[in-house]
């Protein structure tokens, strides 16, 4: 890509999308452009060919879609298949229709079967069926891949699918219902060491930042209480969702957007077509190849926040998936390797959550 060549990335304030822009800029691309979720709903298929239209980008990265946790995955089925698929319509058919040179398109690990063999290959997909919780948001995600396969293989276009396993860093989620696993443990071990310590000063600050359930800094106490208390969050104990024995893989975001930007400069779709089989499961999983239990995860945050209080797991809500670990065969042959571990990661993360 040339450095004043106009690249949009779709979803540029969130976690991922963010980290790709700030990528971008500090490698020199000056010409980037980004527009938040007020100034343009992609769910918009008007206002989406009306920016497309004004802007003409010549690359694309789609980071941009509706996630969520567990909780937020199965109680909101409906809104995370049916907005997923709006956003990746409008903007992947409105970069084909004004000819954009390269598209990268975002997934996730989730679109392979719950039982996949273990570490999921990319070949992995469609073979048996998915995890129940987050069926919606990877046929979701699915239906992107394929959309961007079967234009490469109709109309000759450069569109590259990449799946990242679990991602955590800056500007992460951290709302208690809807955020993924690290950050909602994050910010639950920090407000249970809060009030292990009677910081109601700390309890108010998280609160104002981040109100859950409409409930904030100037909220009663009794009803701060009550609010931590439907989270697990309390002064002598954490609970969490599950058994704590799924093993789960993390990567830093930054080490995404890193993965992602070497792609769109390296790699053509063409360089990912398997030699004489059918052309399909071209996508690139994007992780670290290595894991860890829930339970360990948990154990390194409570370390890391300084907490003293017992960890507990409900065992009467849903494990998810009990191993999503991706073989990262074909991204080590393209060149590019993770250098952030957990450990380091956590630390970073939690320094990152007190700051801001």
């Amino acid at each position: 890509m040339d450095k004043n060549a106009k690249i949009y990335v779709a979803g540029h304030r969130g976690l991922v999308g963010s980290a790709i822009f700030s990528n971008l800029q500090k490698k020199g691309y000056g010409n980037l452009v980004g527009r938040s979720s007020r100034e343009l709903d992609l769910r918009d298929a008007a206002a989406v060919r009306a920016f497309f239209d004004e802007e003409r980008p010549e690359y694309v990265i789609l980071a941009a879609a509706k996630v969520g946790g567990i909780m937020a995955n199965n109680l909101y089925r409906a809104d995370f298949i049916y907005d997923n698929l709006q956003i990746q319509q409008n903007v992947i058919g409105e970069s084909f229709r004004h000819g954009v040179k390269k598209l990268l398109f975002l997934g996730s690990t989730c679109i392979y079967p719950r039982d996949a063999r273990q570490p999921m290959k990319e070949d992995a997909l469609l073979t048996s069926p998915l995890e129940y919780t987050n069926e919606p948001y990877a046929i979701a995600k699915i239906a992107g891949l394929k959309m961007c396969e079967s234009f490469n293989l109709q109309y000759g276009t450069n569109y590259i699918a990449v799946m990242p396993t679990n991602l955590y860093g800056p500007n992460d989620n951290f709302d208690l219902e809807r955020s993924h696993v690290l950050p909602a443990m994050i910010r639950k071990i920090h407000l249970a060491r809060c009030l292990m310590e009677n910081d109601w000063d700390a309890i108010r600050r998280d609160l104002g930042k981040r109100p859950a359930e409409g409930i904030g800094s100037d909220a009663p106490e009794e009803k701060i209480l009550a609010l931590l208390a439907k989270y697990g969050i309390a002064s002598s104990s954490i609970e969490l969702w599950g058994s704590g024995t799924p093993l789960r893989e993390f990567l830093w975001s930054e080490e995404m957007a890193d993965a992602c930007v070497y792609i769109m400069e390296r790699v053509d779709f063409k360089d990912l077509i398997p030699e004489g089989k059918e052309v399909r499961n071209c996508h690139i999983n994007i992780g670290t190849g290595k894991e860890l239990s829930i339970r360990r995860l948990a154990e390194l945050i409570i370390q890391e926040t300084g907490y003293r209080g017992e960890l507990r797991f409900d065992t009467a809500k849903p494990d998810g998936t009990m191993r999503k670990l991706t073989d990262v065969t074909r991204l080590h042959e393209l060149g590019w390797r993770h250098t952030i571990e957990i450990e380091e990661g956590v630390h970073k993360m939690y320094e990152w959550y007190k700051t801001h």
